[in-house]
């Protein structure tokens, strides 16, 4: 599966973030996964991965599933999140995403879910996800260590293209 490019500080695929987790995103028609492990310091109860973490990884997948999808990026609106099994440090984990719906460039609706090795669901998660601003995309791409114009296509740009995230009521 094609690698999605990596971004220089993000917690979750940050090559250079030593604190982050470092995940490597494969797409694959219009799905992204990324299979990685947590470590005992990403603990809650002892020897039980944080939900907080999850949660994130479950965000970030979605985020960049919108990204492959859609071209651009977005930030998670609403984010729901059901827990079924513990995540425990140490074990392969896989993470998928898809995107649900597109709904005209203004909302996206994405899941993803955290699966083990053995294929048993730990966790799943459903987003809603409003377009970063033309600016705010334009600035990310400064991010990433290689170009993301393969995957992403080029910078949005042009007057008028920018949106205020402040105003998330009107996407609802």
């Amino acid at each position: 599966m094609p690698t999605l490019p990596q971004t220089r500080g993000c917690f979750c695929c940050g090559v250079h973030n030593t604190k982050g987790l470092q995940l490597g995103f494969t797409h694959e028609q219009q799905q992204v996964e990324a299979r990685f492990q947590f470590q005992a310091e990403h603990c809650g109860f002892p020897a039980v991965v944080h939900g907080g973490l999850i949660s994130t990884v479950l965000d970030e997948t979605m985020a960049w599933v919108i990204g492959v999808n859609a071209r651009q990026f977005a930030y998670c609106a609403e984010l729901k999140v059901r827990f079924l099994r513990p995540a425990i440090p140490g074990v392969d984990l896989v993470v998928r995403g898809e995107l649900v719906a597109n709904k005209r460039d203004r909302l996206y609706l994405a899941r993803a879910e955290l699966r083990n090795e053995a294929g048993e669901l730990l966790a799943e998660g459903e987003g809603k996800f409003m377009p970063l601003p033309a600016s705010a995309q334009q600035a990310m791409r400064t991010e990433f260590i290689e170009d993301p114009t393969p995957i992403l296509g080029p910078a949005p740009g042009g007057e008028g293209e920018d949106q205020d995230f402040r105003s998330s009521q009107d996407y609802y």
